[in-house]
């Protein structure tokens, strides 16, 4: 008799903090070379005493450089800083709807931001009206899906492994295509006035039942306003540029970039139920702006499912966006709510459960949108970086042994992982890059606060490091809480 399948366990690999050259980022190895540019020019032209005159420059840059808040240095935090100084300056941090004065283009969403210019379009030929956003300065076409799933923490060890296993084919499928830029899983809660529940119970349940039937309508009309249903996503976002020669096999132009996209979501699909999902619907056109207005604007969800005939959310494409939306350098506000976008700097760096994210996606009374964003790296690229990533850390430890330092263990775990990842893609398995944002929304800020704080709790006892993103909130925002599988923060 076999023994029972115990639940798998997962281990995450040593986020490297390397620089590009001697641990130093591209910020601080400008200002290093400025600097030695500076001193070079100066003990050439007056000498030593006028390189000891310029002493608290030096200081200055030194201090840029070597101290560190929050995980980054100075002159990285001073860049960013600069950035949104530029934005309070020329008044980018606060943003209206404009009255229409003429035509809109159809299709628009009319985002702020970076994502001002992203097209919702539908082919003419689609039965049923699955529709994509097209991003015409990044090239590409992203596809989203609503998706499905028993509850992972209810299922059996064994299902348990077999679902983690088929998530992982499914990204080595995509991450072999080459024409796959990113793939985002989206999983949110959102407030629910309790009509989708009310009218289930109205269409479906048996109100003539004795005793049962009254006690179900005190429950639908009591406990309707105070749920919190949980929704997924599932965004694939294909590469135009990657796919150009199968566009044009197709016929070119978007018509061609849709019939490949219809092949590349079909397969995904296919790949997504061996992981115990189900891909229930690719969205429309309309159905994608109102997962978006629903994200500025939370409180819209109950009218937009009221207007829809299936009782499904949907909404007019040009009115996705939000109405007026404020910056601020720890938080964003948008219509009625307000939202603080966190990235995962660490996942656990100890064995863990697959389910090791459930104290953090079950927080009770918190509203949240936690972000996977996979992004596919060839193998050409990938075994550069691991050879990159071993001759900087083989250099650091011979310079730390010629002058006498103790070796370093964080070192010796990060040469391990490089190790097992280049084992990995010379056996043949796909590499994918992942990051994780997790965007917290109240109504206020008080209330704002208090949901951060639980947050950063849940984070805790689930082994994961959140740092809260400043003055990056707005690009933030748009990565880890709309379905739209875009990447540049």
């Amino acid at each position: 008799m076999s023994e029972p399948a115990s639940p798998i366990t997962v281990t995450f690999p040593h986020r490297s903090r390397r620089g590009i050259l001697l641990g130093l980022s591209v910020p601080q190895l400008t200002l290093v070379s400025a600097a030695l540019a500076l001193l070079l020019i100066t003990v050439v032209s007056t000498g030593l005493l006028g390189a000891l005159v310029l002493t608290p420059v030096w200081a200055i840059v030194a201090a840029l450089v070597v101290v560190r808040r929050n995980g980054r240095s100075l002159i990285d935090w001073a860049l960013i800083v600069a950035r949104y100084a530029h934005r309070r300056r020329t008044g980018q941090t606060l943003w209206l709807t404009r009255p229409v004065t003429r035509p809109r283009q159809d299709g628009i969403l009319h985002l702020p931001g970076t994502a001002a210019s992203l097209k919702v379009v539908t082919p003419g030929d689609s039965a049923n009206g699955a529709a994509a956003v097209h991003d015409p300065h990044g090239q590409t076409l992203t596809a989203i899906a609503r998706v499905s799933s028993r509850a992972f923490a209810l299922l059996d060890p064994a299902s348990q492994n077999h679902n983690v296993a088929g998530w992982g084919r499914a990204l080595a499928g995509i991450a072999r295509t080459g024409h796959v830029a990113t793939v985002q899983v989206l999983e949110r809660t959102v407030p629910d006035s309790g009509d989708t529940l009310a009218r289930h119970w109205t269409q479906q349940g048996r109100h003539d039942t004795p005793v049962a039937g009254q006690i179900y309508s005190e429950l639908v009309a009591s406990a309707g306003p105070a749920a919190a249903p949980h929704e997924t996503y599932l965004a694939i976002s294909l590469d135009l540029k990657a796919a150009r020669r199968l566009i044009s096999q197709a016929g070119g132009g978007l018509p061609g970039a849709f019939t490949v996209m219809e092949q590349t979501t079909s397969a995904i699909a296919q790949a997504a139920r061996g992981a115990g999902l189900t891909v229930t619907g690719w969205l429309t056109a309309r159905e994608i702006a109102a997962v978006i207005r629903t994200a500025y604007d939370p409180r819209a969800l109950s009218a937009l499912q009221q207007w829809s005939p299936a009782g499904r959310a949907e909404a007019d494409p040009a009115a996705a966006g939000p109405v007026v939306q404020v910056e601020e350098y720890d938080r964003l506000a948008t219509d009625t709510a307000r939202h603080a976008t966190y990235w995962v700097e660490d996942w656990p760096r100890t064995e863990t459960s697959a389910g090791f994210l459930h104290s953090l996606m079950f927080t009770a009374g918190v509203r949240r949108a936690l972000s996977l964003i996979y992004v596919p790296q060839g193998l050409e690229s990938a075994m550069r970086d691991v050879q990159r990533t071993k001759a900087a850390i083989i250099a650091d430890a011979s310079e730390r042994s010629r002058r006498g330092q103790v070796d370093s263990e964080a070192d010796s775990v990060e040469y391990a992982d490089v190790k097992t990842r280049e084992r990995q893609l010379i056996a043949g398995h796909a590499d994918v890059a992942l990051t994780g944002l997790l965007t917290v929304s109240a109504a206020t800020d008080a209330a704002l606060d208090a949901a951060c704080a639980q947050i950063e709790t849940a984070a805790v006892t689930a082994q994961v490091d959140l740092r809260r993103l400043f003055f990056q909130q707005p690009d933030a925002f748009t990565l880890g809480a709309l379905p739209l599988a875009r990447t540049a923060l």
